[in-house]
C-alpha cells in the first residue's frame, strides 16, 4: 500500500467513524432525550475522537501483502490500542469520571470499530469482485 492509499484510507476511515458516531447518537437523543441538541465543543470533541481512531489505522498498514493471520494479529493490536487511547484520551480530558462512564465508552468504541470493520470489510470485497471480473474479462479476450 502506497502513502496516498494510506492517506485515502485513513481519510475514509476518519469519516465513516465520524458519521457512525453522529449516526448513533442523533438516534439515541432522539429517542432517550428529544430536547437535546449538539453544542459545537461536543462535535469538536468528536471530530478529534474519530481522528485520533484513524490515525490509529497506521498499525494496519503493511508496505507488503501480509498472511491472513498477521493481519488478524494487527486487527486485534489495533483495537486494544484504540480503546486504551481513546479511553485515556477521555479520561484526561475528564469526559468520563466513573466506571459505569468508562464502561459504557468501551463498548461505544467496541461498536463503532465493528461498523468500521465490517463497512471495510464489504468495500474490500467489491474491490475484489470487480479486480476477479477484470481479470476474467481478460483471460477470456481472444
Amino acid at each position: 500500500m502506497k502513502v496516498s492509499e494510506l492517506t485515502k484510507e485513513i481519510l475514509r476511515s476518519f469519516l465513516i467513524i465520524f458519521a457512525s458516531i453522529m449516526i448513533i447518537i442523533t438516534v439515541l437523543r432522539q429517542i432517550y432525550v428529544p430536547d437535546a441538541s449538539f453544542e459545537l465543543q461536543a462535535i469538536f470533541t468528536i471530530m478529534a475522537f474519530s481522528f485520533v481512531g484513524a490515525l490509529t489505522g497506521i498499525i494496519l498498514y503493511t508496505p507488503h501483502a501480509a498472511s491472513e493471520r498477521k493481519m488478524r494479529i494487527r486487527v486485534i493490536v489495533h483495537f486494544f490500542v484504540l480503546e486504551v487511547l481513546l479511553v485515556s484520551l477521555a479520561l484526561l480530558l475528564n469526559l468520563v469520571q466513573s466506571m459505569f462512564a468508562i464502561l459504557l465508552l468501551v463498548v461505544q468504541i467496541a461498536v463503532v470499530y465493528l461498523i468500521v470493520r465490517l463497512l471495510s470489510y464489504r468495500n474490500d470485497q467489491k474491490e475484489a469482485q470487480q479486480i476477479n471480473d477484470r481479470l476474467r474479462m481478460f483471460k477470456n479476450k481472444p
